[in-house]
């Protein structure tokens, strides 16, 4: 089978690391790929859907893999179906669930999905009155897509006020703010919890725990996350059986009922309150760099995975993870998340060590390859280093010890990812 993966970060590298395994898949191909996806694959400078569905077609690619969340937004899905063409993501009127958090918001509370108490508005004065019924901290987002930035956590009523009226004049996020949704702030752990779907059936991925902020202990900036780990002990039976029931079944007939069947991945926010998950969100991708832990762990081929969630087949696929844990460290250049850096090269040492070689792994993310055939560091998240182990603790190690292999001038990274579980 021939594959196409549209993306340039760490998780499309790393879904593309996870199929060059697969000894189903032929030849993978990126579109647009980034400075290190060329030695898993062939980069594309295609961005058109078209165009891109052409290519398809006279190349006979067999599964096509949408990473982002913007050109599922943007109705690529729609594009390749119309053509007969097997694609892995949701459609535009189902990506509707990321597109926009009031159409997720309403529709978590049409079909009694559990979520923080919440207004939807477009008007200033009803913005604030609902702050004032709300005690700190108090939560404002930006309806439409602003890359995973468009959420301000208040930690008083007139910083929410302040918030709110940014957003809805359109010098916070433009457009994406001109509606906003104003919610209570949920204290608890959160989760990031991931179901492959195809319309009907699922698949529950092992959940994951993102470290959004960019210094140690949660300190500092949110940034698009600074490592991962998973799977995460804080999710037990009990917790994996009420978010089956209650949260991923009744979203997969709710959109089926509406007349949008969810296919793809639905990433969903989770934040645990007294035992109880409450949905903070729903994305319909995988989290960056949720995914570059989560790949490592399947044991099955990944292309069994993507392919029949795409031919609406999952009941009849064979699913399996290792028994093992994977921790991700991102590398960031100097000046992220505060503005881009220049560019710096990347020298990764000779690497000797056995239980490093065979256990850590390098997905790169905001990479360039430049003339000179060495490689860049050009993106705010550079890339990450991922170690699998038996134990958080040995993952955690193993990834550490292929940091300190790692070298471009500037880099930064926490030291304590996977800590919360550790």
């Amino acid at each position: 089978m021939n594959v196409l993966i549209i993306g340039a970060g760490g998780r499309e590298y790393s879904i593309g690391l996870a199929l060059t395994k697969d000894e189903n898949v032929e030849k993978i191909y990126f579109a647009p790929g980034n400075g290190a996806t060329d030695t898993l694959g062939e980069n594309l400078k295609i961005s058109d859907f078209s165009a891109l569905a052409d290519f398809v077609e006279a190349n006979g690619i067999e599964l096509t893999i949408v990473g982002p969340e913007a050109p599922l937004v943007s109705g690529i899905v729609d594009v390749f179906k119309e053509r007969g063409l097997t694609i892995f993501g949701p459609t535009a009127q189902a990506a509707q669930l990321e597109g926009s958090k009031i159409f997720m918001k309403n529709f978590l509370a049409r079909h009694n999905v559990p979520t923080a108490k919440y207004i939807e508005t477009d008007s200033l004065q009803d913005a604030y009155d609902f702050i004032m019924t709300l005690d700190t901290p108090i939560v404002v987002k930006a309806d439409g897509l602003c890359a995973g930035k468009g959420v301000i956590i208040a930690q008083s009523h007139d910083e929410a006020k302040k918030a709110a009226g940014e957003m809805l004049s359109g010098n916070a996020f433009g457009a994406a703010g001109t509606s906003i949704v104003v919610e209570e702030f949920l204290d608890g752990y959160e989760l990031s919890v991931f179901a492959i779907c195809d319309g009907k059936d699922y698949v529950v991925l092992p959940a994951a725990q993102d470290h959004k902020r960019l210094l140690n202990n949660d300190e500092g900036p949110n940034t698009g996350g600074m490592g991962a780990y998973a799977p995460t002990p804080l999710v037990n039976d009990e917790i994996y059986r009420k978010l089956n029931e209650r949260v991923i079944e009744p979203t997969l007939k709710g959109m089926e009922a509406e007349g949008m069947p969810f296919t793809g991945v639905l990433f969903i926010g989770v934040m645990v309150v007294k035992g109880e998950p409450i949905i903070l969100e729903y994305n319909v991708r995988f989290g960056d760099p949720e995914c570059e832990e989560l790949m490592p762990l399947l044991k099955s081929p990944a292309s069994e995975l993507f392919y029949k969630a795409a031919t609406g087949d999952l009941k009849n696929a064979k699913i399996e993870f290792h028994d093992k844990y994977a921790v991700g460290v991102v590398m960031a250049s100097k000046d992220y998340p505060y503005k881009s850096t220049p560019p710096a090269e990347i020298i990764v040492d000779d690497i000797y060590h056995e239980e490093v070689k065979e256990n850590a792994h390098i997905s790169y993310a905001g990479v360039t390859r430049g003339e000179d055939g060495k490689l860049y560091a050009t993106g705010g998240r550079v890339l990450v280093c991922v170690g699998v182990g038996d134990s958080i603790k040995e993952a955690q190690r193993r990834a550490y010890m292929l940091v300190g292999q790692v070298h471009f001038a500037g880099k930064q990274c926490r030291t304590d990812i996977a800590y919360q579980a550790l």
